[in-house]
């Protein structure tokens, strides 16, 4: 399936408006995102994916807890709505806010075809989270990536919690294509 990117640059004659609201209504806009003002809208996920964030769920869970740490899955990434990403999932340190996250310890992308999973570092960098995991299920491959000083850079274990890219590999039971 081939992904269409479509610009609407007259929202107010084409109906878009209305389109926005049945979404809404629907609950059709739960992975929407807004990219520096710019509406992003996205799919829900497909069995793959989904299958890959439950695993991930559990898997990350008892890690996660004993560094301290809070599981989730999709939460609004930013500051307001705005500027704002919906990752599949992330864990978080305690008090994290109850609607929108400045931040996260650790944020999960699992990537579709065509989504924008990569494109989305520079906003996490600059929202300062401290290590992403972006796992594809059509590669079957898992990118843990930590922030340095000049941006996200892999790594083999991560650095809050007691599990490594490589164990979390043979941990995924990879849906089939």
């Amino acid at each position: 399936m081939s992904v269409l990117r479509t610009l609407v640059l007259d929202t107010a004659s084409t109906g878009f408006e209305e389109l926005l609201e049945r979404r809404r209504r629907l609950g059709l806009d739960s992975h929407d995102e807004v990219w520096d003002g710019v509406l992003h809208v996205s799919p829900g996920p497909s069995h793959a994916h989904a299958s890959v964030v439950a695993q991930l769920a559990l898997v990350l869970s008892t890690p996660a807890r004993a560094a301290g740490l809070e599981p989730t899955v999709e939460f609004n990434m930013g500051d307001s709505d705005a500027n704002f990403r919906v990752p599949d999932g992330g864990l978080h340190r305690p008090g994290a806010a109850p609607m929108w996250h400045p931040t996260a310890a650790l944020v999960i992308e699992v990537v579709s075809p065509g989504d924008e999973s990569w494109e989305k570092l520079p906003f996490y960098a600059e929202h300062g989270v401290d290590e992403l995991l972006i796992v594809d299920p059509q590669r079957r491959s898992v990118d843990w990536l930590a922030l340095g000083e000049g941006g996200y850079a892999a790594v083999e274990h991560s650095r809050l919690i007691e599990l490594g890219r490589a164990d979390l590999l043979e941990r995924i039971d990879w849906p089939s294509a």
